[in-house]
């Protein structure tokens, strides 16, 4: 069972949209976010001003993802903000919409570590594959020593962490969780592995819950083509799946196969594209080897909580 995490954040003008400030507890690095509009705000602050690492957020349509992104790193951050809020003509950047700068409460961030973090988040984004980096290279991770590169990596390890819970999703892995026991408070850690068939098409999909996106697994077959009404919803996000190369055609042209692992945001969205029209994934997806459907799956355990609740009353 994962050890719980304490995020302590601060809407530092009194609203969710605006500048805020996140940290964990007993964590040395800092995390501070604004929307492009409060970038002279961010600048102000003594915080932007140190050795670190800065993510440059923006819309993308054109990727499943939905979003375009720039990483890198600087000793003082705030001019390299600065320098990204010029036009492209002047070497600037205009795709980006929001910034996220990660430093170190203590100042011990070092050129040599923010050069080695900067390449380690290019290389976490790119596995992902949430977003398209605008970054025109991929740097290799420098050398450090030892136990810099441990304080480093344990400093990812946490970024990853607090990250999501500001809505910055580019680095988490779509898979990253195995089926497990419940734990000792009654809840389930991560769900059990989903099946999706139609044996007439040859279609075989797997899939599990993990930390709460439905992901379906590499190797997984949908149907060929859409054959669903031509003007649904998820029409756009099987094509994104087709042109990013996540969907491709097998061998026979039978099928579509999955050529990576994808995180949907939900399981109907996973269940309509391996199914090439609108299903319903509650009822789809079944528990591997079992009858047992999602949604059935999702509700277990909640009459005992609800008859544990009356007990306390």
């Amino acid at each position: 069972m994962s050890a719980g995490k304490t995020v302590r954040l601060f809407l530092a003008d009194g609203t969710p949209g605006g500048l805020l400030t996140a940290e964990i507890m007993n964590w040395t690095g800092h995390v501070v976010a604004a929307p492009r509009s409060d970038l002279a705000a961010l600048l102000k602050r003594p915080d932007t001003s140190r050795t670190g690492i800065y993510i440059l957020l923006g819309d993308d349509p054109d990727s499943v993802g939905g979003q375009m992104a720039y990483i890198g790193e600087g000793d003082d951050v705030s001019k390299r903000l600065y320098h990204h809020a010029r036009p492209e003509n002047q070497n600037g950047k205009d795709f980006w919409d929001r910034a996220i700068v990660l430093t170190s409460k203590d100042a011990n961030l070092t050129k040599a570590h923010a050069r080695y973090l900067e390449s380690r988040f290019i290389t976490l984004a790119l596995q992902a594959n949430r977003a398209r980096l605008t970054n025109g290279t991929s740097p290799a991770p420098i050398v450090l020593p030892e136990a810099d590169m441990s304080d480093m990596e344990y400093f990812v390890d946490q970024s990853k962490i607090v990250l999501p819970v500001l809505g910055v999703n580019i680095f988490r892995s779509p898979r990253t969780a195995v089926a497990s026991p419940p734990d000792s408070h009654g809840g389930r850690t991560d769900s059990p592995v989903f099946e999706m068939t139609m044996k007439k098409l040859g279609i075989s999909a797997t899939a599990q819950e993990v930390d709460g996106e439905f992901t379906v697994f590499e190797g997984s077959h949908a149907r060929s083509a859409w054959i669903g009404a031509a003007g649904h919803s998820y029409i756009g996000l099987r094509t994104k799946l087709e042109k990013d190369g996540t969907l491709v055609l097998s061998s026979d042209g039978g099928t579509t196969i999955f050529n990576r692992d994808h995180a949907f945001s939900s399981p109907s969205a996973a269940a309509a594209v391996v199914a090439g029209r609108p299903a319903n994934g509650r009822l789809d997806w079944k528990v591997q080897g079992t009858r047992t459907t999602y949604g059935e799956w999702e509700s277990e355990g909640l009459e005992e909580a609800m008859s544990q609740e009356a007990n306390h009353e």
